[in-house]
């Protein structure tokens, strides 16, 4: 079977061209991210996986609620999803089209949890150190979760930095155990 998120990829890849091609990279991702919020309650679920709802009515419907924030190219976007049955893919398209962004404006999302609240120039000069390490702008969240006894977490794509006073002592802890 295949994927959701590679029956999203071609969707996305149109999303982003369309936005890059009008110079509405940012606008395109809000309305995105907007559709996938929509697409993911539980009244628009149950909706889309009617059969009984027609494809056009969804798409009005997504435009009701949206109100002004879809343009006539959105909503001809959401046309095409409705045509082969893809609003269901509204959250992974979303994702693979911030991905997209992201690549094309050379930025990278770094996720950091950390055991404390951080302070803006600690925010500051980590960002500055990641960007040294990726050689790419920085969009950066931080979580507070005070299980880590101190230090952070830093979580970008696939890598992990695990900086944190717990993780050094599971490590430890691993390591006396062999």
């Amino acid at each position: 079977m295949i994927s959701r998120i590679t029956l999203a990829r071609p969707y996305a890849r149109a999303a982003f061209q369309a936005a890059h091609q009008a110079e509405a990279l940012a606008e395109w991702r809000q309305r995105l991210m907007l559709a996938a919020e929509i697409a993911e309650t539980a009244e628009m679920r149950a909706l889309i996986d009617n059969p009984r709802i027609g494809r056009d009515q969804l798409v009005e419907l997504f435009g009701e609620i949206a109100g002004e924030r879809f343009d006539a190219t959105f909503v001809s976007f959401l046309n095409t999803l409705g045509h082969y049955d893809r609003f269901a893919l509204l959250p992974e398209i979303a994702a693979q089209f911030e991905f997209l962004r992201r690549e094309a404006q050379r930025r990278v999302h770094v996720h950091v949890t950390s055991a404390y609240p951080l302070e803006q120039d600690e925010r500051d000069g980590l960002i500055e150190r990641l960007r040294k390490r990726f050689g790419r702008d920085i969009d950066l969240d931080v979580d507070v979760d005070e299980s880590l006894i101190g230090g952070v977490v830093i979580r970008s794509g696939d890598e992990v930095i695990d900086g944190s006073v717990r993780g050094r002592l599971e490590q430890l802890g691993r390591q006396l155990a062999v």
